[in-house]
């Protein structure tokens, strides 16, 4: 039997906030190992559907859904889900980097200490391979138990992808995590995730339509809540099938 290389198989799937419908009947399938970006103008239901895969969107009491997400073959909308076991193994890192306000090596330690790990040389272990993980180690080795908070915006973003880290996540979903930095803070990012993509699959959401051409193996376009074209990066961005995708791609809207 073949096993299934779809991580997440997101099913006739809409979001609603009271009755508005932010996003109307997804149907998608996300690859294991792969980079797959959403892109589109604002407001087109991007970030409502990345939120989505761990149930984010929950945190809003406004927000309801119908259809299904499955993730490994499990529907994580069914009643019965361990939400927080899910955000475990679907990570997320948001637009502006968001360390505690507490040490580097804290800031790293937070989630394996909520699981009950609290033997020192296991946390030390965690946290500096987590930090390696997310190409930061070099950088902050002698100092982890300075504040999170004094590192520079390109080292917090770092940070925060190695708090995510230390959870052992299956998937990471990132909202436009490059924002806020830099060129060079942006490439370091964009390497990290094609290093990470060996190990864990990455779903990106991005304004950056050139990020998304860089970095991902996949592409899906969202415009008005809906899905207008997906498939490898590479025939979006060269040979898009939808008029609609074409004029986004080329500047002449967004």
């Amino acid at each position: 039997m073949v096993e299934n290389k779809n991580i997440f198989e997101i099913r006739d799937f809409n979001i609603y906030y009271v009755d508005f419908k932010a996003v109307s009947n997804i149907t998608l399938d996300i690859e294991a190992y792969r980079i797959t970006a959403i892109i589109g103008p604002s407001g087109c239901g991007k970030s409502t559907l990345l939120r989505s895969l761990n149930r984010m969107n929950d945190l809003i009491t406004t927000s309801r859904v119908e259809g299904k997400v499955f993730f490994k073959g499990i529907d994580i909308y069914h009643r019965d889900t361990d939400v927080i076991e899910l955000r475990k193994r679907v990570g997320m890192v948001f637009q502006k980097p968001n360390p505690f306000p507490s040490s580097v090596y804290e800031n790293v330690a937070y989630g394996p200490r909520i699981r009950g790990i609290n033997k020192k040389s296991l946390l030390d272990e965690i946290v500096e391979n987590a930090l390696i993980r997310a190409d930061l180690w070099k950088e902050v080795k002698d100092k982890v138990h300075e504040s999170g908070m004094s590192l520079s915006g390109g080292q917090m973003q770092r940070l925060c992808i190695a708090r995510s880290l230390a959870q052992e996540p299956e998937v990471l979903l990132f909202d436009e995590p490059t924002s806020a930095l830099d060129p060079i803070s942006t490439a370091n990012i964009e390497n990290l995730l094609q290093e990470l993509q060996k190990t864990i699959t990455i779903v990106i959401v991005t304004h950056n339509m050139q990020q998304a051409a860089r970095i991902s193996n996949y592409t899906a376009f969202m415009y008005l809540g809906e899905l207008i074209e997906f498939g490898d990066t590479d025939t979006i961005f060269v040979n898009p099938h939808h008029k609609l995708t074409e004029e986004y791609i080329t500047g002449r809207f967004g």
